[in-house]
């Protein structure tokens, strides 16, 4: 805690009850899915092409390697531009496939068995199996276990801090010999002598449940949090557990940080061949009749999920690309589910009145980040590019936090984001 600017982080209230133990439910991919091709180098595939579940279709391969693989089987129709529904203006390249509703699966790589293999055959699989952050980043693991020198702790954040979110509770609870043969794999890569699995102190029926699988693995174990948002945040984990700052990465002080998804399926893809090609999110919220945690092909419609567990609960809602702090407002549900996505957050509109601002300091008090979220605000709109360098307006990790203590109502953390936009042209000219 900085004596200067606040305690940097504060309890919410959850709505995890919503779907912390119901069923997980099985979503059916529809007539047609849409597979993200973001920054992706290689089509592998043409229209006309057959695809299984976890052919090959395309690969980024620039300064990273990522590649993609197709979640259902049936006839590729082509390519098409879409626009980004949660960031209208960005468009990408999406591959269009007509599922047949056939359930077969081409295995696109063989599986590894992590003991035997060498650190070098591990970073390799890891990059050649396309295993991404799971938490909602998206960002190629391998990358951080590329030529890890100097790491003593491997940290697996299974906090899950954002409201509403409960996606890796339940498959950590389903999956716990994945998680620990994920974090084991992990482990060896990083070169670290010691890996923590990071819950938070109230899950305490996960944390038995983890305590006792890991019996007699010594250089595993659980490490407690306080249910604090954003608990979850890389710097604010990383500071509550070892009481430590650091510029750029973790591994600056010897640390990397994986989400515990991201260790199952690295597990996953380990033992049986099978690479990123579904995903378990939580869709949650007044919004949505019945809030569920789903396992969905990748490139599947927030519609057709949200008609498959029994539709909306009134005809206009807000329909948000992961939790309702971090996330952002799509412009329609025919936005789809990508490897990077956790969550979907549907809620009734809630109008608010905005007032001036006054100047309480609640954002800056509360900033987990230690950045001036109100200042920045003000810089944006006079559009001062180097007040907003100044103040480190890049920094921000917009975790909503302003937003949410403000009592005046104002969107401070879209404030924020503007600034952040216009530094970042400025120093791209």
């Amino acid at each position: 805690m900085s004596i200067l600017i606040g305690p940097m982080k504060l309890h919410l209230n959850g709505h995890k009850e919503l779907t912390s133990y119901g069923e997980v439910k099985n979503i059916v991919a529809g007539k047609k899915v849409y597979i993200p091709l973001q920054a992706c180098t290689d089509i592998l595939v043409n229209a006309g092409d057959y695809v299984k579940k976890g052919t090959m279709i395309a690969k980024r391969n620039d300064h990273f390697v990522v590649p993609i693989f197709s979640s259902v089987c049936g006839k590729v129709l082509g390519i098409e531009e879409v626009e980004l529904k949660h960031n209208p203006g960005q468009k990408i390249d999406h591959l269009v496939v007509e599922n047949d509703g056939c359930e077969d699966f081409e295995r696109p790589f063989e599986p590894l068995d992590a003991e035997k293999a060498t650190v070098e055959e591990l970073v390799t699989f890891m990059m050649n199996a396309g295993i991404v952050g799971c938490g909602g980043a998206g960002f190629p693991s391998y990358v951080k276990y590329r030529g890890a020198k100097g790491i003593h702790t491997l940290v697996i954040n299974a906090v899950e801090c954002e409201p509403f979110i409960t996606a890796d509770y339940r498959i950590m609870n389903n999956q716990v010999e994945d998680l620990l043969y994920g974090t084991k794999a992990m482990l060896k890569m990083s070169g670290a002598k010691e890996a923590l699995i990071a819950i938070k102190t109230t899950k305490k029926d996960l944390i038995a449940k983890v305590n006792e699988a890991l019996k007699g693995q010594d250089a595993m174990k659980v490490v407690e949090v306080p249910d604090m948002y954003p608990m979850g945040w890389e710097r604010t984990l990383i500071y509550e557990i070892f009481k430590k700052r650091y510029d750029r990465l973790p591994g600056e002080i010897g640390v990397i940080v994986n989400n515990a998804t991201t260790a199952i399926s690295f597990a996953e893809a380990l033992k049986e061949g099978k690479p990123i090609i579904e995903k378990l999110i939580t869709v949650s919220g007044d919004g949505v009749k019945n809030p569920s945690n789903v396992r969905v092909p990748v490139g599947v419609s927030v519609a057709e999920i949200v008609a498959q567990i029994g539709g909306y609960a009134q005809d206009e809602v807000r329909v948000i690309a992961g939790g309702p702090m971090m996330g952002k407002t799509a412009t329609s549900d025919e936005m789809v589910i990508t490897t990077a996505s956790n969550a979907i957050t549907i809620l009734k509109p809630d109008p608010v009145d905005t007032i001036a601002c006054l100047r309480c300091g609640r954002c800056n008090d509360n900033c987990p980040a230690g950045i001036l979220p109100v200042r920045i605000n003000n810089a944006e709109e006079a559009g001062d590019v180097k007040l907003l360098a100044k103040l480190r307006a890049d920094q921000c990790i917009e975790c909503g936090m302003c937003t949410y203590v403000c009592p005046s109502k104002i969107e401070v953390t879209e404030g924020v984001r503007r600034g952040k936009a216009l530094l970042r042209a400025a120093t791209q000219k």
